[in-house]
């Protein structure tokens, strides 16, 4: 008998790029050593649901129809999601191993099948295991429908009987197209696997949420093109102080992105924290030079936050410059500026800024904390505790103004502080009850006013 010729590709694991040969860079997308072979099958077909509409439309006449948002049970939860579950989204969940994907979602579907028919599909977990998760987490589970599968065809094949009105994949790593002559979990498998499920939401108004994994270097693992088919991609993970897990949105079509959201875990599950400053705010009773308090903006609302600083003498011929939390570029052009317009020599002195609570800044409004936490701790001088500083630095030392600077500057006072140096142009004219605010308009007024 004549032996089957097993037909295979070259597929880039970051784009999706085909290529007819290895090679080592992807001309695509520029990336080196993430050209992978794969396995080919026939190319499957994907049949239209019900719903689904190939016909031209002009714009002017489609309907539209109002967003009918429905809670995801957990206030945290919909704030990240931009004010709950959107029907026909498609959300990506992604995080380290232990982060509490699975049991979040869990919860999440055990509340919402109070009042809404769901499915939760695993192909990682026996149905024991679950249960018994769930007995654990002492969840209601006698609405939830479970299904352990791995194959797409099987899953719409119950999803089509079952009409549940949201899906939980779990996960799409382990997920397999029958048309697909490949392993899963690889390239073709994960993307071929996705595209027939956002399809079946997309025509069906079914709420589909996958689990993905996450490589070493803490990227969703398959190919990129996955993160391109989901309407929401958020990223879970783990603070310097295990107890807590911070949910954060990297792409939302319904929604803000780098929205923040906020968990405890405990014995009995993820729980919501109402009041996240207060976590990141547990500073010691002994003031410490270098140390500051400022105010991100997390999404939607304001999250107060420590920036701590130490500098010392360089022990080495090259002065180090170390950020946990910051970019360290940044702080780089940070200390330039204070070097040029602040008249302070930090050429001969190792640099270390950090953010308390493992948070992430993603904006440029920490600046102003990071400059003067350094001069603090440069001349070892103590800041006061009831201080709040914000505000963008220039190259040219200005002083910029920043995005929600009088929501800022309240949140500061519901924590009771009593002072704040921010940007001129964040300087409230009405001002604010029992908050002192000084104005700088550069680095040297900022300097002064400390």
């Amino acid at each position: 008998m004549a032996k089957t010729k097993v037909k295979t590709g070259y597929v880039c694991a970051d784009c999706g790029a085909n290529y007819p040969k290895w090679q080592g860079h992807c001309t695509a997308c520029g990336a080196w050593n993430t050209v992978k072979e794969v396995r080919l099958g026939a190319p499957t077909r994907r049949e239209g649901f019900a719903g689904a509409s190939s016909a031209v439309t002009l714009l002017a006449e489609v309907e539209l129809t109002e967003e009918a948002r429905f809670s995801s049970g957990s206030e945290e939860f919909d704030r990240v999601l931009g004010g709950g579950f959107v029907p026909g989204s498609v959300i990506l969940i992604g995080g380290d191993p232990g982060a509490g994907k699975s049991t979040i979602l869990l919860q999440t579907m055990c509340h919402a099948a109070r009042s809404r028919e769901v499915l939760y599909v695993s192909g990682e977990e026996s149905l024991q295991q679950i249960a018994s998760r769930a007995r654990r987490l002492t969840l209601p589970t006698d609405r939830v429908k479970m299904l352990a599968e791995s194959s797409v065809e099987r899953v719409l094949e119950v999803a089509q009987a079952e009409r549940p009105e949201v899906v939980v994949i779990d996960s799409i790593q382990v997920m397999q197209s029958a048309g697909l002559d490949a392993a899963p979990g690889g390239v073709s498998q994960v993307r071929e696997s996705a595209a027939t499920l956002t399809l079946y939401a997309k025509t069906s108004g079914v709420v589909l949420i996958m689990v993905g994994h996450v490589t070493k270097d803490q990227a969703l693992a398959g190919p990129m093109t996955l993160s391109h088919m989901v309407d929401t991609q958020i990223m879970l993970s783990s603070t310097e102080d295990a107890r807590y897990r911070l949910m954060r949105t990297t792409k939302n079509r319904f929604g803000p992105v780098n929205e923040l959201g906020v968990f405890a875990m405990t014995e009995r599950g993820l729980k919501e924290v109402k009041n996240p400053s207060a976590i990141f705010l547990s500073r010691t009773d002994t003031a410490a030079p270098g140390s500051l308090i400022s105010v991100l903006w997390e999404g939607t609302r304001p999250l107060l936050v420590e920036i701590q600083s130490l500098v010392v003498s360089a022990q080495y011929g090259s002065p180090r410059r170390l950020g946990i939390g910051l970019d360290g570029n940044r702080i780089a052009m940070i200390l330039a500026v204070i070097t040029k317009h602040g008249g302070l020599v930090l050429a001969d002195q190792d640099v270390f800024v950090n953010v308390v609570g493992g948070i992430r800044v993603l904006e440029t409004s920490a600046d102003l904390a990071v400059a003067l936490a350094v001069v603090s701790s440069l001349r070892n001088q103590v800041l006061p505790q009831d201080l709040l500083v914000f505000g963008e630095i220039g190259l040219s030392g200005e002083i910029r103004p920043v995005s929600n600077g009088e929501a800022r500057l309240k949140e500061g006072v519901k924590h009771g502080f009593t002072r704040a140096i921010v940007p001129k142009g964040n300087a409230p004219r009405q001002g604010i009850a029992g908050l002192e605010v000084v104005g700088v308009a550069d680095l040297v007024e900022a300097l002064d006013a400390i």
